[in-house]
């Protein structure tokens, strides 16, 4: 039996994610944390794993916490970047002995999509992401959206595939959208949305695109599930579900 804590345990995909591992079997929920909560319950609970969907301020420093007392972490708080992330590799060292396993998102669907995406890239002349989600999400992109285009570009470099073209010389307003490792990203954020993804690819005479919708958070559950029962064999810093999934 594993067992976790939940940070963020009120919060949507807290609150989620505690029915989920509650009904897992081999895990088992000992303690729910949010806003004003001591940390020290993780460890007066004995738990082995947490699980963080907070908020990017105070995420690292549950992590730091957790991996100073020997818990295992799985970071599923937004805008946790690579600054958050180099931070983490310093902290554990050379020789790590606890996992942290870092997820932009838990959806096994999403996460084909950036496989799809990152397979197709050095294929297609042309490319941009679109991600729509709800408009309380506080960061934007997507922490799905940047993997998303890190990915691509990497392929396209390890390709040596050619600059994405772009004539545009004046965008005053930034209708052309951020650039995430040079990959022009747009962002929706609109009530009726939870979480959807569309990457588009243009080539001569013809265009391809990739979509993906999450339309409920119980989408996210069996990511979040694999994520805390594969975390403590994952000593280091992990970002993604692709391993823990075997892809």
């Amino acid at each position: 039996m594993t067992r976790v804590a939940v940070l963020g345990a009120k919060g949507r995909m807290g609150s989620e994610s505690v029915r989920a591992i509650g009904a897992t079997d081999g895990l088992e929920v000992v303690a729910e944390i949010d806003q004003g909560d001591s940390l020290e319950l993780i460890t007066s609970s004995g738990a082995e794993v947490a699980l963080d969907f907070t908020q990017p301020g105070v995420a690292l420093d549950n992590v730091t916490w957790c991996v100073e007392h020997g818990v295992h972490v799985v970071v599923g708080t937004s805008g946790f970047d690579d600054e958050r992330i180099a931070a983490v590799r310093t902290l554990l060292g050379d020789e790590p002995a606890t996992g942290v396993l870092i997820v932009p998102n838990f959806s096994i669907g999403a996460i084909l999509m950036m496989r799809f995406a990152e397979t197709a890239a050095p294929f297609f002349e042309s490319i941009e992401v679109i991600e729509m989600h709800h408009p309380d999400k506080i960061d934007a992109p997507s922490g799905t959206a940047v993997r998303t285009a890190e990915l691509m570009a990497a392929a396209r470099e390890a390709a040596g595939s050619t600059p994405l073209p772009d004539a545009t010389t004046t965008d005053p307003d930034g209708a052309r959208g951020a650039r995430v490792a040079d990959i022009p990203v747009h962002s929706v954020r609109a009530r009726g949305f939870v979480a959807s993804q569309q990457v588009l690819f243009g080539g001569a005479g013809e265009a391809f695109t990739i979509r993906h919708d999450s339309h409920d958070r119980t989408s996210f559950m069996p990511g979040v599930v694999a994520a805390v029962s594969g975390v403590s064999a994952r000593p280091g810093v992990t970002v993604g579900l692709d391993a823990v999934l075997g892809l």
